[in-house]
């Protein structure tokens, strides 16, 4: 499938020639230089390796106000989440349109040079109404408000290198890597599945059962970036994911990281997710029940419907160019000792057995039992050794 917009933006191979160039400018000592906050480090690594096609920089207001309002850049591309450089006060004061910037990593790996298209005050009201649908507890309007900076810098990238990662090297592909993985292995169709939790037996039944109906192989690929506060680490799921890889069929799922930082916006995330596996080279995506939803509120109203994600993905079909498979929840049969899809089971004259991410946490915490039905010993081990319970008479 070809990337969103037509082209990969391989920004880190474009800008090979002038990579040493880039960095002495970078380390001069008369440049401007920002520090690159966690989310604004995911975000530019995909906007260096071409995740993010047809992103080349951080969005300037005009593309920025389209997607806010319209899910689109000015050109009229899909996009739907706003990806900017948002900076304090203070800085952006020492900025105009032209000046170049220096991005680094922990104040002192350079990652990209910036040129200023403009600066701009985001309305983020209008931001949080319409992206996030405005309840002021959903936790990316809660970074908004409370974490991000008043102004965002739009501007076109340079790439210098990719933030570095000191785990899971090898398990990091970028979209012109994991193209070639995929080329090599003859796979010309292939069915993405998007994580950001522990995976168990029914998420390996429902991924191999969706590979099998599309006649297509599995990308496994795992959000590593931020998720949602509360989540299980990385760490401790990346095991998992190696865990239940080895449980597949030979020769049909492969196992490769993500380092997005999700803003947990429901449907429109949902878009998003499908236009960065598309860019990764997969050919089909599963859209899950309330996909990137972040639950419900402190009054237990959920944040988003829980097909909305599918919905609106499907009404995108045409222009997304990737084969939306909407997720069909599997569930355990405890009679026949298999799982099947819930919607062709007769649950009035079947009895199954399910156990939800609530529920599993629950588990965890007071060392409950979680059965084998569930999830492979080697998959519980590695989650218990992460989250020991509590002990007796702790709350």
């Amino acid at each position: 499938p070809a990337p969103h917009g037509g082209i990969l933006q391989d920004l880190i191979a474009r800008d090979a020639l002038k990579k040493n160039e880039l960095l002495s400018e970078a380390q001069s000592s008369d440049i401007l230089v920002w520090n690159l906050t966690p989310r604004q480090l995911c975000d530019i690594e995909l906007i260096l390796n071409g995740g993010f096609s047809p992103l080349t920089g951080f969005l300037n207001e005009n593309d920025y106000s389209s997607v806010v309002t319209d899910s689109r850049l000015a050109d009229g591309t899909l996009w739907t989440i706003p990806i900017t450089l948002d900076v304090d006060e203070a800085f952006a004061n020492q900025i105009k349109p032209d000046t170049r910037i220096a991005l680094f990593q922990d104040d002192e790996i350079p990652i990209a040079i910036l040129t200023v298209q403009d600066v701009y005050k985001p309305n983020k009201t209008i931001e949080a109404e319409k992206v996030f649908r405005g309840d002021p507890e959903h936790p990316a309007i809660s970074y908004l408000f409370n974490v991000a900076g008043d102004y965002y810098v739009g501007g076109s990238l340079e790439a210098i290198q990719l933030p570095q990662h000191y785990d899971y090297p090898g398990l990091r592909k970028t979209p012109a890597q994991l193209r070639l993985e995929f080329q090599s292995r003859q796979w010309d169709r292939v069915v993405a599945f998007q994580t950001r939790n522990p995976m168990h037996r029914a998420h390996r039944e429902l991924t191999v059962r969706a590979a099998r109906e599309a006649n297509a192989k599995v990308l496994i690929h795992p959000v590593v970036g931020l998720t949602k506060p509360g989540d299980i680490d990385h760490h401790t799921r990346v095991r998992v994911y190696q865990e239940i890889i080895k449980r597949y069929p030979n020769g049909i799922a492969f196992l490769s990281l993500l380092p997005l930082a999700m803003r947990m916006s429901g449907d429109r995330e949902a878009v998003w997710h499908a236009i960065i596996r598309k860019n990764y080279g997969a050919s089909h995506f599963i859209v899950g029940r309330d996909h990137a939803g972040p639950g419900k509120n402190s009054k237990g109203v959920d944040f988003y419907g829980p097909y909305d994600a599918q919905e609106l993905v499907e009404s995108y079909k045409h222009e997304l160019d990737i084969e939306v498979v909407p997720f069909r929840m599997v569930t355990y049969l405890p009679d026949e000792d298999r799982y099947a899809p819930i919607d062709q089971i007769d649950t009035t004259k079947t009895r199954t057995l399910n156990i939800s991410g609530t529920e599993l946490r629950r588990r965890l915490r007071v060392g409950g039992e979680i059965p084998e039905w569930f999830s492979y010993p080697e998959v519980v081990k590695i989650l218990r050794e992460s989250n020991p319970p509590r002990p007796k008479g702790s709350s």
